[in-house]
């Protein structure tokens, strides 16, 4: 890495020498590696985040300015207390809420209402922290891959579809796909034709660098051109919508802190949350799947909490994940959380030094950017190849895309949970089982239905339960049990349990396994247990189906039990196989 010097020399060059000696190694290999994608990334979502901020003014009914404190103090928050590269900001189904909030308690004066909803990013705030020291972030793990690809694929539909009327001028009112498109396609001659062709010439532009310039930041360049082609072509007096004056001033603090509806606002404030961090855990876990990393729920918990804290602490309101600007980072070469802080420095740069060429920029431009950050984010290839390891795992992506744009990101999100936990359970109740017998010269034991030449151990029926025996399966189990010791074919006077699938056991299953033991002393047939997890061997021990059934049929591993029971000829390693 280091510059040489002389002629043929190893020794680092003075400017690599005072860098390394300024910067340690790690941080020498970010400015070679990651700086300039970071740069470029923050400066793109800057960029896209001010028009957003002027739409999440009317759903909320808070001035422009909250909103654009709540995208840049609490974007700085999140990324030194999480670990995700996600864009922390105002988000769409946050400020529905917010709005929704601050109208149904009667908050109608706008001093009132920056204040209302500055205690609601507080109690957010300080609700997500408590759910990080409880570590409830857990509840994420129900986000199956399906439902994390079915939420990219729907999100990415949905962002392209919201740039009709940027790209086009013509005003959209339907919700969904297919209607805006229907809308559009029968308002064609409403189309304004500048509009339309800066636009879509923005919009090819950024697909071309992508294309063959990859390196090249697109939405800058696309920021640059629209910015050249407003001022050169005089685009806002043929009537293409600008972004308008976006300076920004100090927050404004109330002389006075009271809140006369604050438990009703603390009753709100639990729903926003939980709406904040469900949004925004699918939007960490999806990006991050897409970029081979992993994200720790706990940790975005603290780090939703920092962020509304922080929006709190500058008169913001609530925040979450935001999706499109955390598309538009990693489309511009975003590598690292560093793109947050840049995006947050852009953003104050932006609205402070560089408000006056941004004012004339075209909104076409900024959804030429939105919507080709669409198009990399739609990820069908990953839907298609679930569907060769689970149909319904499929139908659960589908469920979710079609869910987000139909029902609303928390609806379809809610809808895909229950049915991955609806299937879980099914799966769970009904688990495989097997007779297992050996294979002469191999070691380990093996299905007998897969196997044609397996041999059944003599006088021993080997059962494998495939799943651990609780109140939901427990029935099944037994009946399972009874229905293998009544067909089996060979001649047996001892049920060898394999339990070796099994981690656990509950109350209902134990006196399940203690019935199945009774039962089958009845018909003179010796029970074992033998192999089991390590929770599972200790409630056998201390729960009493050890007493039941007698210790000396309980074993540790089936390779004991059969050493034990006399089959010492059989593979000892009987613990391994098929």
């Amino acid at each position: 890495m280091a510059c040489t010097e002389g002629k043929g020399g190893n020794r680092p060059g003075l400017g690599a020498r005072v860098v390394n000696t300024i910067a340690p190694s790690a941080a020498w290999r970010y400015l070679e590696s990651s700086l300039a994608g970071d740069v470029a990334a923050g400066f793109s979502v800057a960029a896209v985040s001010v028009p957003i901020v002027f739409a999440y003014a009317g759903l909320t009914g808070l001035p422009i300015q909250a909103g654009l404190y709540s995208a840049i103090l609490p974007a700085v928050a999140y990324a030194f207390f999480s670990s995700s590269r996600v864009i922390v900001g105002p988000d769409t189904a946050t400020c529905i809420l917010i709005g929704a909030t601050l109208t149904t308690i009667g908050t109608a004066a706008t001093g009132d209402r920056n204040l209302d909803a500055a205690i609601l990013a507080f109690l957010v705030g300080v609700l997500c922290l408590m759910a990080y020291l409880l570590r409830l972030g857990a509840i994420a793990n129900f986000l199956s891959k399906p439902i994390l690809a079915g939420y990219l694929v729907g999100i990415a539909a949905s962002l392209f579809v919201s740039q009709y009327r940027n790209l086009t001028g013509v005003r959209i009112v339907s919700d969904g796909i297919m209607r805006p498109t229907l809308e559009l396609l029968g308002k064609l001659n409403q189309v304004h034709l500048p509009t339309a062709v800066t636009g879509l010439a923005l919009f090819a532009a950024a697909r071309l660098i992508i294309r063959f310039k990859p390196r090249l930041p697109s939405a800058i360049a696309v920021l640059v051109l629209g910015i050249a082609a407003s001022w050169f072509f005089n685009l806002q007096h043929k009537g293409v919508a600008i972004v308008g004056d976006i300076r920004l001033g100090l927050p404004q603090f109330p002389g006075e802190l009271h809140a006369p509806n604050l438990s009703l606002l603390f009753l709100h404030a639990l729903g926003i949350a939980v709406v904040s961090f469900a949004g925004g855990i699918v939007t960490a876990r999806s990006f991050a799947g897409r970029l081979g990393e992993i994200v720790e729920p706990n940790h975005a918990l603290r780090g939703f909490g920092a962020a509304n804290i922080a929006s709190a602490l500058v008169m913001g309101y609530p925040v979450s994940g935001a999706d499109s600007r955390t598309a538009v980072a990693i489309s511009a070469g975003g590598r690292t959380r560093m793109a947050a802080l840049f995006a947050a420095l852009a953003l104050v740069l932006l609205t402070l030094v560089l408000h006056r060429p941004l004012a004339i920029l075209p909104m076409a431009a900024l959804g030429a950017i939105l919507a080709s950050a669409a198009v990399d984010l739609m990820d069908v290839k990953t839907l298609w190849r679930i569907r060769r390891i689970s149909r319904f795992e499929l139908l659960l992506g589908i469920i979710t895309a079609a869910g987000v744009v139909v029902l609303g990101v928390m609806n379809s999100i809610m809808i895909a949970v229950g049915a991955s936990i609806l299937h879980l359970l099914w799966y769970a109740s009904t688990p495989n089982d097997a007779l297992l017998g050996y294979i002469p010269g191999r070691p380990g034991l093996y299905d007998l239905a897969r196997h044609d030449e397996a041999e059944p151990v003599p006088g021993i029926l080997i059962y494998r339960f495939e799943g651990s025996p609780l109140f939901f399966n427990a029935a099944w189990f037994r009946q399972r049990a009874l229905l293998a010791a009544a067909h089996y074919s060979h001649p047996f006077g001892l049920f060898l349990l394999n339990a070796r699938m099994m981690v656990t056991i509950d109350s209902t299953a134990q006196d399940e396994i203690i019935a199945l033991a009774e039962t089958l002393r009845e018909r003179n047939v010796r029970f074992v247990l033998a192999g089991g997890g390590k929770r599972f061997r200790e409630i056998v021990r201390r729960g009493g189906i050890a007493e039941a059934i007698g210790s000396e049929n309980v074993f540790e591993t089936v390779s004991a039990a059969l050493y034990a029971l006399g089959k010492g000829g059989m593979p000892l390693d009987a613990d391994s196989g098929d």
